[in-house]
């Protein structure tokens, strides 16, 4: 019996979020996700997240997503939406509407141009 190779395995998780955390030099140009409260965020979603019973759903810290005049940035996996993400009440309003809802939340929503 032939094995099905072209067969994908079953997603670990059913969301996986990447926060920036990236950390530039403070005169650098472009800015960066760390120096504008990026790991504070992180930490505040994976929190969130864990209470609001979140399964099958990981908070990721990033390298540079090459967005950080954005900042803070994430990108949302499987859908690849990415979101400017500046404080506690924007990393709620993913996680409900996003996450949670399976919607979007278009006010944050970063284009490819951005």
């Amino acid at each position: 019996m032939a094995s099905d190779d072209t067969r994908d395995a079953a997603p670990y998780f059913r969301c996986h979020v990447f926060c920036c955390v990236n950390e530039r030099p403070e005169d650098h140009h472009r800015g960066s996700c760390s120096r504008r409260g990026s790991v504070k965020l992180r930490n505040y979603l994976k929190a969130r997240a864990k209470t609001l019973g979140l399964e099958a759903v990981r908070i990721n810290a990033s390298g540079c997503l090459d967005r950080c005049e954005n900042g803070p940035t994430m990108v949302i996996y499987p859908e690849g939406v990415w979101y400017r993400c500046a404080n506690a009440e924007d990393a709620d309003e993913i996680l409900e509407t996003h996450i949670k809802g399976g919607g979007r939340v278009p006010r944050l929503m970063l284009e490819p141009g951005d």
